[in-house]
């Protein structure tokens, strides 16, 4: 693999954060502990490990972790992993890959070593996610309204104006707290020297939490060894915490607002977690043909009559919400959503128009929102990116595709992207094409060396590339949920851990000091 350039020395290349020094990044790295037993053979050669390869001062929560581990015998771990993977199946714990031919149901494959973040490393997290999230909305509220950020030149207005995902349904209307991202999640990465990074927002519709809640109760059912007497955050309080935000966000005048999570339906890749979201809080689940909207107020179809609905914790897309508003094909919406909810008489969550927000050439612009907005340097670093849509991000990006990452900007799971250092020169070259096609669609990036984690693998324990999502909830206040969804490329030296494309999990371990 070739090494990443983190400094470009083209000048339009868009990283404003190079200037703030990150405050958790680490210095030179000294060689891993001697390990025994599992990690007898385990070697992380120029990658950072979350749990062998630290500075000095090893807290003492993962080095009992660490020590613990090594403890396992090979044979054991082995067995344990096959009756996670049992429960799984039997629990209904999965997801839907979609091909041409067919859609197939997996389970996301669960690694019994946990990943362990310490209270130090969680708490900057938190305040990185928080702060993160309070410049999406502002950003969210400004473009839908005075457009003050336009006009200043901080991002360009093409951007976001002739972005896909604007919504000009969403002009002018005011929403509860002025809150549009109300679930969001920050996918961060970790470089070679230990320092977090945001690779990119969810502010659509984030999917994994169910996974975060369900890794750590497969955990503590198979390896209560492991976990005993550790300090572990809980994850337990995200179901009561959501239904706390969708409550607070309902419209102004409800005092027991009527919560439900609408859902595509059964044929969704995600429908496991709708129906694991809506047993957690308590609430319907329903399709568009549960709902119908009267007199600009929507309602809930019951045995005893139509009910009142005021906070939808929405699963799809804005296209299918509604057939008047959007896709008049859409079989999924519910004719009249959109007039009800310009109207004030009931919640989106998430608003309508956020994906401007997680848009990947957007993303290159957030270091000089948060600035903007809030009048701080951000607390997570953003990685370096060009923009394939102005002439000099365009030029730097097909001068170096073997060292770059070249994203589309509207893909998510992994798809159509290109590995440059990974890639043949046949695919370099069909991929060169393309950027010239629609130069517009892509941004690139610089491969990052992301950190490692122990991970069971066929030949023994090995070093597996991961990434972590958090969760951040909104309404009155943003709460972070202690953890997340840490995602690990299962195949050798991959740097793709999505589900999609063959990635796996972990159980995030924070600890509480």
């Amino acid at each position: 693999m070739n090494k990443p350039v983190l400094q470009s020395p083209n000048p339009s290349a868009t990283n404003p954060s190079a200037t703030t020094p990150s405050t958790n990044s680490l210095s030179a790295l000294p060689p891993a502990k001697a390990a025994a037993g599992i990690f007898a053979a385990y070697d992380t050669p120029d990658f950072f490990c979350e749990l062998m390869r630290r500075t000095d001062e090893m807290p003492s929560s993962l080095r009992t972790v660490r020590d613990r581990l090594a403890g396992f015998d090979l044979s054991e771990l082995r067995h344990r992993t096959s009756t996670a993977e049992t429960q799984l199946y039997r629990l209904g714990i999965t997801f839907t890959v979609y091909s041409d031919r067919e859609a197939i149901d997996r389970i996301l494959p669960f690694d019994m070593i946990p990943r362990v973040l310490t209270a130090s490393e969680w708490e900057h997290i938190d305040r990185g996610v928080q702060q993160r999230v309070r410049a999406l909305n502002l950003f969210l509220r400004d473009i839908y309204h005075e457009r003050h950020v336009l006009r200043d030149g901080i991002i360009p207005a093409s951007l976001v104006l002739g972005n896909p995902n604007y919504c000009e349904a969403m002009v002018g209307v005011r929403v509860p707290g002025d809150v549009y991202v109300h679930i969001n999640g920050t996918d961060l990465i970790r470089d070679s020297s230990g320092r977090f990074m945001v690779l990119e927002d969810n502010a659509r519709t984030p999917s994994g939490v169910s996974y975060v809640i369900e890794n750590r109760h497969m955990m503590l059912r198979l390896m209560p060894d492991l976990a005993s007497g550790m300090p572990l955050r809980s994850v337990e309080e995200y179901g009561l915490k959501l239904h706390q935000t969708l409550c607070e966000v309902a419209p102004e005048g409800v005092t027991d607002p009527q919560v439900v999570l609408f859902s595509p339906g059964i044929y969704n890749s995600a429908y496991f977690e709708h129906v694991f979201l809506a047993r957690e809080m308590g609430v319907p689940l329903v399709e568009g043909r549960d709902l119908i909207v009267e007199n600009h107020r929507v309602y809930m179809r019951t045995v005893a009559g139509l009910r009142p609905v005021h906070s939808i914790y929405r699963r799809l897309n804005d296209e299918y919400l509604d057939p008047l508003a959007f896709n008049p094909d859409s079989m999924l919406g519910v004719p009249g959503l959109v007039e009800a909810y310009r109207r004030g008489n009931v919640t989106l969550a998430n608003a309508l128009g956020t994906g401007v927000a997680d848009d990947k050439a957007v993303y290159a612009y957030m270091p000089r929102l948060i600035r903007y907005y809030l009048g701080e340097d951000p607390i997570l670093d953003s990685v370096q990116t060009h923009i394939c849509a102005e002439p000099e991000g365009l030029a730097y990006t097909l001068a170096n595709m073997d060292k770059l990452v070249i994203k589309p900007v509207g893909e998510s799971g992994g798809y159509g992207l290109l590995i440059g250092s990974q890639a043949t020169q046949t695919e370099l070259d069909e991929f060169r094409a393309k950027l010239l096609e629609d130069p517009s669609n892509y941004i690139s990036q610089p491969v990052i060396d992301l950190s490692v984690s122990p991970t069971l693998c066929p030949s023994g324990v090995e070093a597996r590339h991961v990434d972590l999502r958090p969760f951040a909830l909104t309404g009155k206040n943003t709460w972070v949920l202690p953890g997340g969804l840490s995602r690990v490329a299962l195949r050798k030296g991959s740097l793709v851990v999505n589900s999609s494309q063959g990635g796996g999990s972990k159980d995030t371990w924070v600890m509480a000091r």
